[in-house]
């Protein structure tokens, strides 16, 4: 008997910790770029100092935010943005492909991207409007 109480409660504290059935928000929203066009590919990261959820950019720029599976949605808080895209290239050689980010190296890291949110936000919704990247030396 004290086995299964041990058992229950271990769980019972694993889920409350994982945020499942722990009041979790559902969050979603869409990534354009400044000229309006849908990001297609990467994904967005939601994240604290000890707290990390995401969502995967789906082809017509929308995302679905999950914390331990897409769309179980994300604690109440506030989070840092962050936004990851990249494509392959063929390097100067041609022989390899590399990645290459489609949007500013700034939005890498939610550190630096410029990013925040306070969730819950009005209608579960947060949509992104990110900078393409250009690089060095280009314009």
């Amino acid at each position: 008997m004290k086995t299964c109480f041990f058992f229950g409660l271990l769980s019972a504290l694993v889920l409350s910790a994982t945020g499942c059935g722990n009041g979790n928000v559902g969050l979603g929203g869409k990534v354009t770029f400044t000229d309006g066009t849908p990001l297609t590919v990467g994904e967005i990261y939601f994240e604290t100092d000890t707290f990390m959820a995401r969502g995967e950019l789906k082809e017509d720029g929308t995302y679905v935010v999950g914390s331990v599976k897409e769309g179980d949605g994300i604690p109440k808080g506030i989070y840092r943005v962050s936004i990851v895209a990249d494509k392959m290239v063929p390097d100067k050689a041609g022989g390899m492909m590399l990645p290459e980010s489609l949007v500013a190296e700034k939005y890498r890291h939610g550190t630096t991207s410029g990013l925040t949110v306070e969730i819950p936000v009005p209608g579960n919704k947060f949509d992104v409007t990110v900078e393409p990247y250009s690089p060095k030396g280009k314009k």
